[in-house]
């Protein structure tokens, strides 16, 4: 409290951008990671802001330097989660009057290039998809970790359909048992973990488990690869990946998930003198991503304090 006001604040440096290379000399192959990383910090430094006095206050530039410290000092590949979880025990840990830290890590992803069926030992090209995390530390040790995906675009052209839908005089859509789905999902999933030392041990890999949901998601999304799943809609798609993950792995107790419905548009075309120009059968679509449906949800255990 000052002045008779109360102050929240919090400060720190985003967009730092750092590139991790570790080479292994008993593989011969190099591994990369790219990392956006943000750094916020909630800092006793009310004086800062009452009296431009500065002796709390950690230079956000100390902060970009630091990102690059302490990838330099991680000698063994660790997962996004893992170093975002390094630079905030460093915060809370290094400086008194920081009180709590959130780092959230965006993962560029380079895969390893495969050139005639043989991984290349220091070749890499740009994925799709990013993984994300956040974590947020105070100094008691208390802690929520978040990993995520970004940009997972996927379509199935056939087993999907929207029907039943409130009709009124705005209404033009048809009912369809007949359409391509198209998204592309951004998701965050929430770990058990509420204290630093839940962090599980190795061989606990954030990285695999990241993997492992995805296949989740994807596996619950298309179905079988043969005759895949029918979807009545993006809405009961949405909720039935969000329980499959919730229902597979008992250290996430919530997840997220943003499915906007990416349209397919049936092409008709028709004139005065050609009536039947184009006749739409399940074959011809106009793609538009502009307006789109947005649809989310975020699922949560019923145990879970969330």
């Amino acid at each position: 409290m000052a002045d008779g006001l109360k102050l929240e604040q919090r400060h720190g440096k985003s967009r730092v951008r750092v590139a991790r290379v570790w080479r292994n000399s008993v593989t011969g192959k190099d591994l990369i990671v790219e990392w956006r990383v943000a750094v916020s910090l909630v800092t006793d430094c009310l004086p800062a802001f009452t009296s431009g006095e500065n002796s709390s206050i950690v230079a956000t530039d100390s902060m970009k330097n630091t990102v690059y410290v302490k990838a330099k000092e991680c000698t063994e590949v660790v997962s996004v989660e893992e170093f975002a979880i390094i630079l905030a025990k460093h915060f809370t840990s290094l400086y008194p009057q920081v009180e709590s830290a959130t780092i959230s890590i965006v993962e560029k992803p380079w895969e390893r290039l495969v050139l005639g069926r043989q991984p290349h030992s220091h070749g890499f090209k740009a994925g799709s998809e990013k993984h994300t995390a956040e974590v947020t530390l105070k100094k008691n040790g208390t802690m929520t970790l978040t990993s995520g995906i970004e940009g997972l675009a996927v379509l199935k052209t056939t087993k999907s359909g929207f029907e039943g839908f409130v009709r009124d005089k705005y209404t033009i859509l048809p009912d369809t048992t007949e359409r391509i789905l198209a998204t592309e999902v951004t998701t965050k999933w929430r770990y058990a973990f509420e204290w630093l030392s839940d962090i599980p041990p190795k061989p606990f890999c954030f990285t695999q488990r990241y993997q492992e949901v995805k296949e989740v998601l994807l596996e619950t999304f298309f179905g079988p690869p043969q005759v895949g799943v029918y979807s009545p809609s993006v809405q009961n798609t949405l909720y039935l990946m969000a329980k499959a993950v919730l229902n597979k792995f008992l250290d996430v107790t919530s997840l997220h998930l943003r499915m906007p419905n990416l349209h397919f548009l049936p092409v008709n075309l028709t004139a005065k003198t050609n009536p039947n120009m184009v006749k739409f059968a399940d074959d011809v679509y106009m793609p538009t991503n502009e307006p789109h449906g947005t649809i989310e949800a975020t699922v949560t255990r019923c145990m879970s304090k969330m």
